[in-house]
């Protein structure tokens, strides 16, 4: 690989890469479709994937074909007014309800960390490292992921070497990439340790049984407890996170690498926090975003049949 590739694969997130990939690949191969395509033909695959897929997708398809053709030289037909027209139609014909993960509330945070800490301890009793490693790990990814509201692939992005923790202080991460970084400068987020659910006393306790002092932060283990050299597949947290709650006995179907951002957004809302205030401390840009991951406080007091937090959990 040539420096300039190394940049250009450098400019564009992995996620990315491998979704327009699959996206080029279903429309050469599983439709047919050639380059340089015309505007009808692209509208003809819009149509025909109409009722398969949700507009999200379509419009994921465009942006992957659009960059096929400008990387190649050729005009880009995605911009065409028959295809926007095409897809203003289907998103009119067949609406779809946005898709949003549910969030993990604090209760459950609570009953899944407190499983850990039971598994830790008899893991000690009984010597067992892989045991041990396996709960601490689980700790910090999850206090983690939910007091800095960070998502599946920023978990699985982090390194020991851009981290500093002080117990009884705080911890700072720093992530040289992430989806709101458009310049690539990198971010740097702060939390506080906390008198009770502490980020910070996870994370230390991890490393400590982990035996760990650079490289990623979250590996896989094995069932000898074992520890990989390389970092959890983002892909692979959603089942981890699921497999995770299902053994401290929470529901875990509805959850998602996005339910711990939304968990805590929903935790920082009711306790008041402002919108900005959000913004600023999880990183998002434009407030269009940030609302996407926050329930309304729409209450019905004693009318209704159940309390708030049991129908943000049943109505994502």
């Amino acid at each position: 690989m040539t420096d300039i590739e190394r940049y250009l694969r450098a400019a564009t997130r992995d996620n990315t890469r491998r979704s327009y990939q699959a996206a080029i690949d279903h429309f050469e191969t599983h439709w047919g479709g050639f380059l340089p395509a015309t505007a009808e033909s692209i509208a003809r695959y819009l149509a025909d994937h109409a009722d398969q897929h949700a507009v999200s997708t379509l419009r994921q398809r465009l942006a992957a074909l659009s960059q096929w053709h400008v990387a190649q030289g050729f005009p880009d037909p995605t911009k065409a007014p028959l295809v926007r027209q095409v897809l203003r139609g289907i998103r009119t014909l067949h609406p779809t309800p946005p898709k949003q993960a549910a969030p993990l509330l604090l209760q459950h945070l609570q009953t899944a960390v407190t499983c850990f800490e039971e598994e830790a301890r008899q893991a000690r009793e009984h010597h067992d490292l892989a045991a041990l490693r396996r709960a601490r790990r689980d700790s910090a990814l999850l206090l983690l992921g939910f007091w800095r509201g960070f998502r599946g692939d920023e978990l699985a992005r982090l390194r020991i070497e851009h981290i500093k923790a002080e117990a009884g202080v705080g911890i700072t991460l720093f992530l040289p990439r992430s989806k709101g970084d458009r310049e690539a400068l990198g971010v740097q987020h702060r939390t506080p340790a906390l008198k009770a659910l502490c980020p910070v006393t996870a994370y230390l306790q991890w490393l400590e049984v982990a035996g760990i002092a650079h490289g990623p932060v979250f590996r896989k283990l094995d069932r000898w407890g074992n520890l990989g050299d390389s970092a959890l597949n983002s892909n692979s947290l959603v089942g981890l996170l699921r497999r995770m709650l299902e053994r401290a006995g929470v529901p875990a179907a509805l959850y998602t690498g996005h339910s711990l951002r939304r968990g805590f957004a929903t935790w920082a809302t009711a306790n008041g926090w402002e919108l900005k205030s959000l913004m600023s401390y999880v990183g998002w840009k434009d407030a269009k975003s940030a609302l996407r991951y926050i329930d309304s406080a729409q209450r019905f007091g004693e009318l209704a049949v159940l309390p708030a937090s049991q129908m943000q959990r049943l109505i994502p």
